[in-house]
């Protein structure tokens, strides 16, 4: 193997944070460095997998799926409730990783790592509800059997904004399916992605079963294109943007392999103007600047019934001071090009008549990396920020007329993830949530809504394909026909 492997070593931060091949450590030659956003500071460097390291874990992959396939659902369940209490154990360990390398707060870092641990639980023991089926069939004296099988090797890949829980999805129903896993972690928190390996090694998963890799971001291209090109790759996962979505997307049609993504999004939230107002205005702030607003189901424009307008928009402005504006520091974003972004599309919005009612577009923190809530109100078709994600802590104010005003604007997006509508007429809000055309919607509740029971993923350019429970599980089994005769 190109490189070296260690023992347990890569939990002492003063070390480079190493990959985690066929349940080896292994530290590269080639490496990268680590920035905290928060400080700018360096961090710790990171091991770099090459495009042949990455193959070498793919075909340890193939060598153990033809075992793991065979795995009794007793004993993964068994791996998965182990995996599951050793990082509640380790929690505090994992959660400054996440705090260090993505500027995160205790409490999304603690969201991160309690939605992961249940949602490993949760996992654990459907592997026993795969079932396949015993159709009928028109010939006489013959029959047949539907089976559910595992695909092989599966490509995953996950961001750093969340990355306990995208990253651990992005293995877990394929794991628990049957399948083998190559999982690719952001090169902005290696060592998060390390510490995953990590616990579902110490939970007993077979060598070879979950490879963990990362790479600098000039060997991207050369790194994925390898992977999707192997022949043992059967299916890929990916969560991140859609820019970057499309390319995965474009190079595994062209490899004839399917897909699974979980994309962008610009999540509208509708306020009728029989909606609890201070109710809908906390849930409307905590949704658009929850994590400094890097959540793809983050709300971006909030429409409001016109009679409630400017009730509403105190009651947001007081919500948003209350949770966000005034908690000391700015908010840390993790690239200062999206800081760079947001005042950019603010920017365009006030130069054609937005209006800013919290916030200062101006600003300037004492770093690039930090920016503190802004709501514009007056959004318009023609301003860059009335379609485009801002994926950071800006959010649009909208007045509209009447409830088919409100579906027709949140329906203008090329995304479709998540949404939201507040009113006292559940009836009303059923109706509403029918006609807008995202994955989720979300009645009296902020649009930013994960949980292992319910099948996360969206349409249009957010993506296609279903995350989390039963769902998750039969994106990565496929359907074999047997036929007998008698």
């Amino acid at each position: 193997m190109n490189g070296h492997s260690n023992g347990n070593s890569s939990g002492d931060t003063s070390k480079p944070v190493p990959l985690w091949i066929a349940g080896k450590e292994v530290q590269t030659d080639t490496q990268f460095d680590v920035i905290s956003p928060a400080t700018q500071e360096k961090l710790w460097s990171s091991s770099s997998v090459s495009a042949k390291q990455a193959l070498e874990a793919i075909d340890a992959a193939q060598t153990a799926f033809k075992t793991w396939r065979y795995t009794k659902p007793a004993e993964i369940r068994k791996i998965l409730l182990k995996a599951a209490d050793i990082m509640e154990a380790r929690q505090e360990e994992l959660a400054s990783y996440m705090q260090k390398e993505t500027g995160a707060l205790a409490g999304f870092t603690g969201f991160n790592i309690s939605t992961t641990v249940e949602n490993l639980r949760d996992v654990a023991g459907r592997p026993a509800n795969i079932l396949g089926e015993i159709p009928k069939v028109s010939a006489p004296g013959q029959g047949a059997f539907l089976f559910k099988e595992p695909y092989g090797v599966i490509f995953g890949a996950a961001p750093w904004n969340a990355p306990y829980i995208l990253g651990t999805r992005a293995f877990l129903y394929a794991l628990a399916a049957g399948n083998s896993v190559i999982l690719k972690g952001s090169e902005l928190s290696p060592r998060v992605f390390w510490a995953i390996g990590s616990v579902m090694k110490e939970a007993g998963l077979p060598d070879g079963v979950l490879s963990v890799i990362y790479h600098r971001p000039e060997d991207a291209v050369d790194v994925t294109n390898a992977i999707i090109e192997s022949p043992h790759i059967k299916k890929v996962n990916f969560t991140g943007s859609t820019a970057v979505g499309a390319i995965y997307a474009s190079k595994a049609g062209k490899e004839l392999k399917p897909v699974l993504m979980e994309l962008g999004g610009k999540a509208s939230a509708i306020v009728c103007e029989d909606a609890e107002i201070e109710t809908a205005a906390m849930q409307c702030a905590m949704g658009s600047f929850f994590h400094a607003g890097q959540v793809c189901m983050a709300t971006e424009r909030i429409l409001v019934n016109r009679k409630i307008i400017d009730q509403f928009a105190e009651a947001l402005k007081g919500a948003t001071e209350k949770v966000y504006a005034s908690n000391g520091e700015a908010p840390v974003l993790v690239a200062k090009a999206t800081v760079e972004k947001n005042h950019k599309l603010l920017s365009d919005a006030v130069s054609k008549g937005g209006k800013v009612i919290l916030g200062d577009v101006e600003a300037k923190e004492d770093s690039a990396y930090r920016m503190r809530p802004i709501i514009v109100s007056d959004v318009k078709k023609g301003m860059d920020l009335y379609y485009t994600e801002s994926f950071g802590p800006s959010v649009s104010l909208i007045a509209v007329d009447n409830d088919d005003e409100a579906i027709e604007i949140a329906n203008d997006t090329e995304y479709g993830l998540s949404g939201a509508v507040f009113t006292s007429n559940l009836g009303r809000g059923l109706k509403i949530a029918k006609q807008i055309d995202t994955g989720a919607v979300h009645i009296n509740s902020m649009s930013i809504h994960d949980e292992a029971l319910l099948p996360h993923g969206g349409v249009k350019k957010s993506g296609w394909g279903r995350f989390n429970a039963q769902w998750g599980l039969e994106e990565f089994l496929k359907l074999k026909t047997v036929t007998y005769m008698e």
